[in-house]
Order: structure tokens, then C-alpha cells, then sequence
């Protein structure tokens, strides 16, 4: 094997890795979040993302860019938490083809609600993450490129 293929070999070991605690977080997440708040991980995303825009607001792309989510799943999503009063639909007062996606208040209140479980449940998993060799420095790399937020955050 070349140093190219080296490379490309680390490269790929890195992205499984990185895959694998994803895939610990997520499932860890989805469980709880489903069972405490009856929400999915992308349902939190959505209405996070929401939270954290000034006038709770996202036109429908931003919004699956923020949730990774094509055109379409975006729409769906956008439909069921619609259905469930957590969000609306409104039109854009600078254009008409546009549609901003809002946070109601009920939304909110199951956000607030949620984030606590999400956060608690988030750090666990990355403390049992910590516990595994392969992932271990990666977790590591995680709070490192977390600690100058907090530290702003707190400032």
C-alpha cells in the first residue's frame, strides 16, 4: 500500500468513527426524546434551530439545511410538527413564493421541556463514549471544540 492509499485508508478509519459516535448519540437520543417528549432527534433539531433564530423564524431551506434534510423530507417534517401545533407556516412579507417556517408557543414549551432530557441524555452518552478506545479522543476533541463556546456563553 502507497502513502496515497495511507491516506485515504485514515481518512475512511476517521469517518467510521466518526459515524459510530453519531450513531451512539442518535440512537441514545431518539430513545429518550421519544420517550419522555414524544419527539424524534430531527423534530428537536427543527425546533432548536427555531429557537435560536431572532424572531423564531427559518425560511423552509434554511431549515433543512439546518436539520440536513432534503426539499422534500423538510416539507414532511414541516407537516406533522404543523399538524401538532408546534410550528406554522407564514408568507413572506418580501416575497410572495417564499414561506418562513415559525415557532409557536406550544412548540416552545415542548423545546423547553425537551432540552434538559436532550442535554442530560447528550453528555451521558458522550461520558459512556469516553469509556471506548476508539472513540475516546474524538469525545475529547468534542469538548475542546466546545469549550471556548461555553466559555462565551457564560461570559
Amino acid at each position: 500500500m502507497g502513502i496515497a492509499d495511507d491516506a485515504v485508508e485514515v481518512r475512511a478509519q476517521g469517518w467510521r468513527t466518526l459515524a459510530a459516535l453519531h450513531g451512539l448519540i442518535d440512537a441514545a437520543l431518539e430513545r429518550a426524546l421519544q420517550q419522555e417528549h414524544g419527539l424524534s432527534v430531527v423534530e428537536f433539531t427543527v425546533l432548536d434551530a427555531l429557537s435560536r433564530q431572532d424572531g423564531w423564524h427559518m425560511r423552509m431551506r434554511q431549515l433543512g439545511r439546518a436539520a440536513a434534510l432534503s426539499a422534500s423530507a423538510t416539507t414532511r417534517l414541516v407537516n406533522r410538527l404543523e399538524e401538532r401545533g408546534l410550528l406554522t407556516r407564514v408568507l413572506c412579507q418580501d416575497d410572495r413564493r417564499g414561506i418562513y417556517t415559525e415557532l409557536t408557543a406550544a412548540g416552545e414549551g415542548l423545546l423547553l421541556a425537551a432540552r434538559p432530557t436532550h442535554d442530560v441524555t447528550l453528555e451521558a452518552a458522550l461520558t459512556a463514549a469516553e469509556g471506548t478506545a476508539e472513540l475516546a479522543p474524538l469525545v475529547e476533541a468534542l469538548h475542546e471544540v466546545s469549550a471556548p463556546a461555553a466559555a462565551r456563553a457564560g461570559a
